[in-house]
């Protein structure tokens, strides 16, 4: 099972803390943060969740599986994500 904005928005509201229309806008207001955080090349770090991290990759030789064709992929950047030891026992039971 997926956990969906919605499905955040509705389990802050469940927990009587945060209205609907509130949980709403903490929620977008959240990932619009880490978005922006993220675009100017900058790392997200949630303690005890893990760090959002922005990659270089270099261009680099590929191939069309459809086609079998040779072509080069341009540079571009990537979000990498590394889960906290905390996140990383929580998840293997440890």
């Amino acid at each position: 099972m997926t956990l969906t904005k919605a499905d955040l928005v509705n389990k802050l509201y469940e927990s009587e803390v945060l209205n609907k229309a509130e949980a709403v806008e903490a929620v977008e207001t959240v990932i619009e943060i880490v978005k922006k955080t993220l675009e100017n090349g900058e790392n997200v770090l949630i303690s005890g969740f893990g760090k959002f991290t922005v990659k270089d990759k270099r261009a680099r030789r590929g191939r069309n599986p459809h086609t079998g064709e040779d072509l080069i992929l341009s540079p571009r950047r990537v979000v990498t994500f590394k889960p906290s030891g905390v996140l990383r026992n929580k998840i293997n039971n440890q």
